[in-house]
């Protein structure tokens, strides 16, 4: 059987990141918009790649579980790569916690279960959630954000009462990071490793987005040209980090939220 990497999400960063931890192993590319993910597979096919396709909604539980049944009658699931989720200009805010929260908590949970020694995990999460202020969360709160049921997290009143967008996002965020960290000691006794990448803006569809939009687009492009970097960042410089995080030299590290964003973050704290 094959060395199985499951990739959710089938954008830019997805492809980046999949072309430099796949060679030799056969892709499961899982996106919930099934023609997209089909044109992709047919990209990296022509690339040299193992691929098959399979319909995701990482807001339902059962959605999810699936994909991690097709995933194992492949072979050994040895990488799982979570890109899919929502920005706060494409969605209300309890529909972008549902997929970016809940989703990801299942997908972390779900897989956790099935991943095989010497795998390893990525999600995407953002440098968005390090804006929040270091006392926005109380230590009760973070704990719960970590290692509470997804049902039970979607379910906490606070969570059900937020409505803003961007703020949902950030909490999405930062929740994936602290979920990261107590799911890395569930994944390590199977031998396996699980990290986030608190993405900067990247130069992606979901970024322009967030860039053009009437609401932020100014407040983005502004914060892009101030900082250290001067600019955006590649889905290319995502999956160079992404790679070092699977392979041989990155060993070391799980339960590890990594920022990377040229800067933006200190620039907004100590402009």
């Amino acid at each position: 059987m094959s060395d199985i990497i499951v990739v959710i999400g089938s954008g830019a960063i997805a492809q980046a990141i999949a072309r430099r931890v796949s060679i030799g192993k056969k892709i499961l590319l899982a996106d919930i918009n099934i023609e997209t993910a089909k044109s992709v597979e047919e990209t990296l096919k022509k690339a040299g790649f193992k691929v098959s396709t399979t319909h995701v909604d990482v807001s339902s539980r059962d959605s999810i579980e699936a994909l991690v049944a097709t995933a194992t009658a492949l072979g050994e699931v040895k990488g799982v790569i979570h890109t899919a989720g929502l920005s706060p200009s494409q969605s209300a805010a309890q529909n972008l916690l549902r997929v970016d929260l809940y989703g990801s908590a299942v997908v972390f949970e779900a897989f956790g279960k099935v991943i095989a020694a010497g795998g390893s995990g990525v999600v995407i999460g953002s440098q968005s959630s390090h804006r929040l202020a270091v006392d926005a969360l109380s230590q009760k709160t973070a704990d719960d954000l970590a290692l509470l049921s997804p049902e039970a997290l979607i379910d906490l009143p606070w969570i059900k009462e937020i409505d803003d967008s961007l703020y949902a996002y950030q909490i999405a965020k930062r929740g994936n990071a602290l979920r990261v960290a107590s799911e890395a000691v569930k994944w390590g006794k199977r031998g396996a490793r699980i990290n986030c990448i608190s993405a900067g803006i990247v130069y992606t569809p979901l970024a322009y987005d967030e860039l053009t939009s009437a609401e932020r687009g100014e407040y983005y492009r502004t914060m892009l040209a101030n900082s250290p970097a001067g600019r955006g960042g590649t889905p290319d410089e995502i999956g160079d980090l992404a790679e070092f995080l699977f392979g041989p030299k990155g060993t070391y590290i799980s339960g590890s939220d990594i920022l990377i964003d040229g800067g933006v973050t200190a620039s907004i704290k100590y402009p």
